[in-house]
């Protein structure tokens, strides 16, 4: 099976994190895909253009990154990131949802930046995102989630974020953020995938 994603998409990341954490190195690769060329195979792959896909064996694909955990997690035998108990999968899957809204809004916000001239920037948009941002890290400030062995689908969502976070907008975390940075730490030293995965610079 081969994982379609740029090295440096927080989505295609946590796809990358899982195959380490579930154990699938052996039956999974990774293939850069761009999101910009017309030629690139990805708008066949995903009707969207977007990044990640899962290219299966007999060809079929799957996208986006919820799918493809769910996808990976049933492959090495279910129940390992994406709990069976329904309170926990249901805290899980939450906490993913509320992960991957933060990295859309740094992303919106990523790209108003590369795509338009600063001239031509729309504030009322900018604040919406960041709106949103605000409001997630200070929720999971206040109460950052406990980080299982292994990780569920929302502890390894929130890495990548936070990841995300600190890649495009350096030293945000650390100065509004303590408890958060500290359990990036923890989910670091104990998910080496994490440090594995680190987007490229630049």
């Amino acid at each position: 099976m081969l994982i379609r994603t740029s090295f440096g998409s927080p989505f295609g990341r946590k796809t990358r994190i899982a195959v380490s954490v579930l154990g699938l190195d052996g039956r999974v690769k990774v293939e850069s895909a761009t999101t910009q060329d017309p030629s690139d195979p990805l708008r066949q792959q995903n009707p969207l253009g977007k990044i990640p896909v899962l290219v299966l064996d007999d060809g079929s694909t799957l996208y986006d990154s919820p799918v493809i955990l769910e996808y990976l997690d049933h492959l090495a035998g279910g129940g390992k990131i994406i709990p069976t108990d329904f309170k926990k999968r249901i805290e899980a899957l939450k906490l993913q949802a509320l992960a991957d809204g933060l990295m859309d809004a740094l992303i919106l916000i990523v790209y108003e930046g590369r795509y338009r001239p600063a001239e031509k920037h729309e504030q009322k948009w900018l604040d919406l995102q960041q709106g949103k941002i605000d409001r997630a890290l200070a929720a999971l400030e206040a109460a950052p989630p406990a980080i299982d062995a292994p990780p569920t689908v929302g502890q390894i969502t929130l890495a990548c974020a936070l990841g995300y976070r600190e890649f495009r907008f350096p030293g945000m975390l650390q100065k509004n953020c303590p408890r958060l940075v500290g359990w990036l730490k923890d989910f670091a030293a104990r998910v080496p995938a994490f440090e594995a995965t680190q987007p490229p610079a630049g």
